[in-house]
């Protein structure tokens, strides 16, 4: 996935939910500040990539290595 602000709808499709699935999702992220919607660009935020790390160190030591961007 690239790095950098994405549009919702690109957000969505590279998820590989239909947007309606995808939509709760991004609203739970909203409220507990993993990302930002900024003007229609979502931004994921310190917490959201601190969460990320913690769940791909979590997944590597319980399920094995797996390649995970950083």
């Amino acid at each position: 996935m690239e790095k950098g602000p994405m549009n919702k709808t690109r957000l969505a499709g590279a998820s590989e939910l239909s947007y309606d699935k995808f939509l709760p999702y991004f609203e739970w992220m909203c409220i507990k500040e993993l990302i930002k919607d900024d003007n229609g660009m979502i931004i994921v935020l310190d917490e959201g990539i601190r969460t990320y790390n913690l769940l791909v160190d979590w997944i590597i030591k319980h399920v094995g290595k797996l390649m995970f961007r950083r």
